[in-house]
């Protein structure tokens, strides 16, 4: 009795060690349907620590593709046990699809899924790993797209089981949305909930917009499911909550912010700042002209995030009336800016273009509205004529008159003077009343200095100062007959030149500021063009009036 106790003792605990190294050792092939691992326990509901990668998005029959399992954050846990499986995105029940080799067989194994030979990758032991790497090769006869799904094994009573990772698409094919990653934090002011990651069902659309959705795009009427190069942001009232969807092209990061007024500073922010393979999406305040203040307290829920082709999406919905926590009530009207860049680490640096800024006030949970938007202020725009207009053409042709036009209208008068004289007089004085106002427009714009436009803005006071000593110096001027008329001509002649001469300067940097949204490097070839113009014409008046005309 007592040996046939001790042999079903020893049967009992052979059965225990065999079974647990079956799992040890990666040997998981009955796991290939649902992928759940044998353990006894449920699986984690909350979002893993961990996220796959992908080196390309879209594939044709035979492409290999490198995927990477790894920790999503630096600091996350390790993990001990996986399983990784290509599905048909149109069947995401069916059996795995395609076939991989391994990268490191020191750490994965290749399992035979249904009658598919390598169709998993699956751990080699129970050793700690932060990352894996296999290569996926796709069928002759491809589905239109695939999604990667993986289980992870922290621990034995710690694992996450069917994640969706990314999905790639056949070249060709319009099935399928690219990796979107959801991290439902879910956190509200009354209660926090947490759902399981899943992947959007279809990319952003601008298909709704003035419809049931508020649009501001760029450029105008662009669809980011169609367009890579679009800047998207769309939001809707959902009860009391709105949904954001911010989309564009980015280094780093792109971001919005609701404003009072139409100068960035003293507004609510929200941010997607791509940190490695992730997308962080937060909540932040700006100071006046400072950097971002990340928002202690979460006000964001239901967050998801995509990268794609060097595009950058994020989703998120926030309360209409989050007063508690500082943020702006949805239910007021902002101007809306729109804005990207650089990024490192997850620290975002200055947008690298000027924000695209909403024309008009819009209230956020107002009726849906198609809005129009520019990143070129008006009273930049008029700045910039005012000036090119002044310097570049009313200046050239005033100096002709007086130089060239003196002798060969001696006698004409117009109003009490001469003509060339009239015709000089009047275009300095428009030249000095278009400088005086295009030289106040940017301070009314900014509300005062700029210390980011260079050397533009002290150039640009050079100009003013001398254009007002022109006319008042000309008040002043000597008799013709007078000795100190020779004096006064040079002076005159040398301020005019010389601000001449700093005003095409300055015009070539103004060219270049962010607010003109100028295309390079076209519009600095027209205006050295129109420069060149100028001189040609000069030289050939001078020309005309030392070899052509009479002497005396």
């Amino acid at each position: 009795m007592t040996s046939k106790r001790q042999s079903t003792l020893w049967l009992l605990l052979a059965f225990y060690f065999k079974s647990g190294e079956c799992f040890s050792n990666g040997k998981v092939t009955q796991a290939c349907g649902d992928m759940i691992p044998e353990h006894g326990h449920d699986p984690r509901p909350e979002p893993p620590p961990y996220n796959i990668t992908l080196d390309k998005y879209q594939y044709n029959a035979g492409d290999h593709i490198r995927v990477t399992l790894s920790v999503a954050v630096s600091g996350s846990s390790h993990f001990k046990g996986f399983l990784l499986e290509v599905r048909a995105q149109g069947d995401l029940t069916g059996g795995a699809v395609g076939s991989f080799t391994l990268v490191d067989p020191s750490i994965s194994q290749l399992l035979t899924c249904g009658h598919s030979k390598g169709s998993a990758v699956s751990h080699t032991s129970g050793a700690k790993k932060t990352q894996v790497q296999a290569i996926w090769t796709a069928p002759d006869n491809p589905p239109a797209s695939i999604q990667f799904k993986f289980t992870v094994v922290q621990k034995y009573k710690v694992y996450w089981v069917q994640i969706p990772g990314p999905v790639a698409t056949l070249n060709g094919a319009t099935a399928g949305p690219p990796h979107f990653t959801t991290t439902s934090d879910s956190t509200s002011t009354s209660d926090s909930t947490t759902t399981s990651p899943a992947v959007l069902p279809t990319p952003f659309s601008a298909e709704a917009c003035g419809s049931r959705k508020s649009c501001l795009r760029d450029p105008v009427n662009c669809d980011p499911r169609t367009e890579p190069r679009c800047f998207f942001l769309s939001f809707r009232t959902e009860g009391q909550s709105v949904q954001f969807e911010l989309s564009g092209p980015a280094e780093g990061y792109v971001s919005f912010a609701l404003s009072l007024d139409k100068w960035m500073g003293n507004d609510d922010v929200y941010l997607c700042v791509r940190d490695g393979d992730r997308v962080e999406i937060n909540a932040a305040y700006v100071h006046g002209r400072t950097h971002p203040e990340v928002a202690t307290e979460n006000a964001l829920r239901d967050t998801a995030w995509a990268m794609l082709d060097g595009v950058i999406q994020c989703s998120f919905r926030r309360d209409i009336n989050l007063s508690q926590l500082g943020r702006f009530n949805l239910n007021q009207s902002y101007f809306l800016f729109v804005a990207h860049g650089k990024a490192e680490n997850g620290v975002i640096h200055r947008h690298s273009r000027q924000p695209l800024i909403s024309t008009l006030q819009k209230v956020v949970s107002g009726p849906p509205e198609d809005l129009s938007a520019s990143r070129s202020p008006l009273l930049i725009k008029f700045h910039g004529v005012f000036m090119l207009v002044a310097w570049m053409t009313l200046v050239s042709t005033g100096v002709i008159f007086a130089r060239y036009f003196k002798h060969d209208w001696p006698e004409s008068s117009l109003l009490g003077q001469r003509v060339w004289f009239q015709m000089h007089r009047a275009l300095m004085v428009l030249t000095v009343v278009l400088t005086c106002v295009g030289f106040t427009l940017p301070f009314i714009y900014r509300g005062g200095w700029s210390t980011r436009a260079g050397s533009h803005p002290y150039l640009g006071c050079t100009v003013m100062a001398l254009a007002v000593i022109q006319p008042i110096m000309a008040l002043f001027r000597p008799p013709p007959d007078s000795s100190k008329r020779p004096i006064f001509k040079w002076m005159h002649l040398g301020a005019g030149t010389l601000a001449q001469i700093i005003a095409v300067a300055a015009i070539f940097l103004g060219i270049q500021q962010q607010a003109l949204l100028l295309p390079a490097p076209w519009s600095t070839w027209v205006l050295a063009g129109f420069v060149v113009w100028g001189v040609l014409a000069d030289l050939v008046f001078e020309l005309h009036s030392r070899c052509c005309l009479p002497p005396g």
